[in-house]
């Protein structure tokens, strides 16, 4: 595995809980939460600290465990993102900000724990646009969200190879080709 670069901004994880502390999609880029159990212990705790707070309008930035939090509630979901003690509470606010925007542009402002969980392949798929392994890969919530519905700048559905596509899509791709092949 190769090392990453001291000085690039590392994101820990980013979890996104319902109301009730329940995990809704989470990824986590750290070692020191290697096992389910300890996850859901972090994320049990993450959550009682973090529920009767008043992040509702603004993120709100506490330390907790020796990680910086970055955390937002909207409606009946929490966004987090956590960095090392040593992190720029900025990088992970704008990685916070790109998470939410993003998921807010592909759920069409919709953003609820019933429409999250209909669209979690999205949901899943901007986390991953977001970030990789911990390196924060794009924080342009515009961008993320056409990445992930395969839209170029124009809106117009790009040319995306059959291997590339999701398989709902590949299976629609299919069907749409086998019709054309029929009406010939």
């Amino acid at each position: 595995m190769a090392t990453i670069d001291p000085t690039l901004p590392v994101v820990k994880n980013l979890l996104l809980l319902d109301s009730e502390g329940k995990r809704i999609a989470v990824k986590y880029y750290s070692p020191e939460w290697s096992t389910v159990a300890s996850q859901a212990s972090f994320e049990k705790a993450l959550w009682n600290k973090t529920s009767r707070t008043n992040a509702r309008a603004e993120a709100e930035i506490i330390m907790f465990d020796n990680v910086v939090v970055v955390y937002k509630c909207i409606g009946d979901l929490m966004f987090y993102v956590t960095g090392s003690q040593d992190e720029n509470e900025l990088v992970l606010y704008t990685v916070l900000q790109a998470f939410y925007d993003s998921v807010s542009i592909l759920l069409r402002q919709q953003v609820e724990k019933k429409t999250v969980l209909e669209n979690l392949d999205l949901v899943l798929l901007a986390v991953d646009e977001i970030v990789d392994g911990g390196i924060i890969l794009e924080t342009e919530a515009q961008v993320v969200a056409s990445r992930v519905t395969m839209r170029g700048a124009d809106g117009e559905q790009a040319a995306v190879p059959l291997t590339e596509q999701s398989f709902s899509k590949a299976f629609a791709s299919a069907k749409e080709h086998l019709a054309r092949s029929l009406l010939k």
